[in-house]
Parts: structure tokens; C-alpha cells; sequence
């Protein structure tokens, strides 16, 4: 049996998410090296005025994710394999032993302001759930505009799907979803037009930053999310990082993949528990848990019970 630590995607934030950490020497000592890599007080990054930039947003993600995680492994509680959703597969990658914490803040720190430049305003991401994959790319068919364009972003479950572009479009699609039977259709919090062509340029810019920075092999496998495929080499990660920005997330594909190779412990690092929620659902025979909600101490204990099965 196996343990996989997921990681959470921007949209899963949360103010005072840093403050909030367990109480444990490694999570201090992890949030002291962010913020010496950084040159500033990471504590400033989760406020509810902060959080409504790209770039503190992912910061935050990626420090509490990788924070939460070694805190686990220095108890013996290590993952089997990794996954990480959108911003989230950085610290999956840390985790992994790919990349080094210290450049993966760079990396996430570039990436998030390539975002926010590209596009200030007028974008962002929204979900609809209820409609299959066929459904809704008619609708966006139907509502997209070359002015106001939409996309169909990550597909995170069968009937649970983002979307991403031009707010104008974004509405319009929701409204159609709904009149189609869509039990929720609304916009994510998230500011930029995720997953979808419109990042193409950031997508190559990031690449080109990754090849300047060194990487390694993974220890443990790690789910990709552009091909949803476990990627066990270091190139093919550092490919998926990059990519992953202007594609979309195979995020229950990669998840139907690591159950189908045993895994049984879905543990979910801080902040939410959206990933452990959409497990939860489409894996009823194995165990979803998310650190917020079930605290360090119980995850911990399940994840070394499930290492003796």
C-alpha cells in the first residue's frame, strides 16, 4: 500500500495560511530559509491584502506545502510518491528530491510574476461541476469570442472541470452551464487565465529558466500533470513544470493512475482540502486526508500504520 502527499494549486489559499502552520522545528525552519532566500518576512505574505496577488499566492502555497511535507518525513512519515496540482507540482518536485527548495522559490516567484504581468485584469479561472467534458466544451463553443475567449482548463474530476480567459466569457459560460444543469458554475479565486493557450509565452519564458537550473532525479515518483504519467526522471519533470502553466491539469487522470498503482493514503498538505475531497470521491476504497482538517500529529500516525501494511 501506498502514501502519496498531494499538493494544492492556487484557488486553495487562505489568509493567515503560514501563521497557522503546525508547531514543529522543521515547518520554523523551513519558513526561516523562504525567508532568507526571499530577503523579506514571508509572514507578510499571507494577509488577506497580500493574498490578492499572484505571486504571494504561490509563494505561500509553495512554502506551506513543502514546509508540511518535510515536517512529515523527518517523523518517518514519507510519501510513497508525489503530486502536486498547477503551482503545487513545485513542491511536489521538491519534495521528490528534483529540484532545491531554494530554486524552486525563484522558479514559483518567476512564474507567478510572469502571470500577473501578462495578464493585470480582466482574467481569471472559474468551475463548473455537473457537466461532463463533451457538455461543456459545446457550451464554451457556443459563448467563447475571439475578444473574450474561454477555455476549458483543468479536469480535475469527470463532471468537475475549470475554465479559463476573459471574465465577460467566463459569465457567459457559466450562465449557459447552469441553463444546461450545472450544479455550480462560478468564478475560482484566481487572477490570471491559468492552464490554457493565452500562457504560452509565460510556459517559455519558465522553461527557459528551468534549463538554466539544476535538477535532479527523483527518490519517488512523481504524477505529472500535463500527460498523467508517473515521471521518474528528472528531464521529463523539469518538461511538466514548464508546460503545465499553459495546459491543462490531467488531474483525475493522474490521480486514477496512482490509485491503479496502489495507492490507498491520500494526504493532502496544508493549506484546504479540495485534492483530498475530489480523492475522497473518486477513490471511496482508499483514505483521503488533508492536514488542515485532520491535524499533523493524526495524519502522521496514518501514514506510518500504513507503511506496516
Amino acid at each position: 500500500m501506498s502514501a502519496v502527499f498531494l499538493f494544492p494549486g492556487q484557488g486553495s489559499q487562505q489568509t493567515g495560511m503560514l501563521h497557522h502552520l503546525p508547531d514543529h522545528p522543521i515547518i520554523e525552519a523551513t519558513l526561516h530559509e523562504a525567508s532568507e532566500v526571499l530577503e523579506a518576512d514571508i509572514y507578510t505574505l499571507d494577509s488577506e491584502r497580500s493574498l490578492s496577488s499572484t505571486v504571494a499566492v504561490q509563494l505561500a502555497l509553495l512554502i506551506s506545502g513543502v514546509a508540511t511535507a518535510r515536517a512529515l518525513r523527518a517523523e518517518g512519515a514519507s510519501p510513497d510518491l508525489v503530486a502536486g496540482h498547477s503551482v503545487g507540482a513545485f513542491s511536489a518536485a521538491v519534495i521528490a528530491n528534483v529540484l532545491e527548495f531554494k530554486d524552486a522559490l525563484y522558479l514559483v516567484k518567476l512564474r507567478a510574476m510572469l502571470m500577473e504581468n501578462a495578464y493585470p485584469g480582466g482574467y481569471g479561472m472559474g468551475v463548473v461541476v455537473g457537466l461532463n467534458k463533451r457538455q461543456l466544451s459545446g457550451i464554451i463553443q457556443q459563448e467563447c469570442t475571439q475578444e473574450e475567449p474561454v477555455y476549458m482548463a483543468n479536469l480535475n474530476a469527470p463532471q468537475q472541470i475549470t475554465v479559463s480567459g476573459a471574465i465577460a466569457g467566463l459569465e457567459r459560460v457559466f450562465t449557459s452551464a447552469r441553463l444546461s444543469g450545472a450544479r455550480r458554475a462560478q468564478l475560482l479565486n484566481v487572477s490570471v487565465p491559468s492552464h490554457c493557450q493565452l500562457l504560452n509565452q509565460v510556459s517559455e519564458e519558465l522553461m527557459s529558466a528551468l534549463e538554466k537550473t539544476a535538477i535532479r532525479e527523483p527518490i519517488v515518483p512523481y504524477a505529472a500533470n500535463v500527460h498523467a504519467r508517473i515521471l521518474k526522471d528528472a528531464g521529463a519533470i523539469r518538461t511538466d513544470l514548464a508546460l503545465s502553466v499553459a495546459k491543462p491539469v490531467r488531474w483525475h487522470d493522474a490521480t486514477t493512475l496512482l490509485y491503479e498503482l496502489g495507492a490507498r493514503l491520500f494526504v493532502e498538505m496544508s493549506p484546504g482540502h479540495v485534492l483530498t475531497g475530489l480523492a475522497a470521491l473518486e477513490f471511496p476504497n482508499a483514505r483521503s486526508v488533508s492536514l488542515s482538517n485532520s491535524g499533523f500529529e493524526n495524519v502522521k500516525i496514518l501514514i506510518l500504520r500504513e507503511k506496516e501494511l
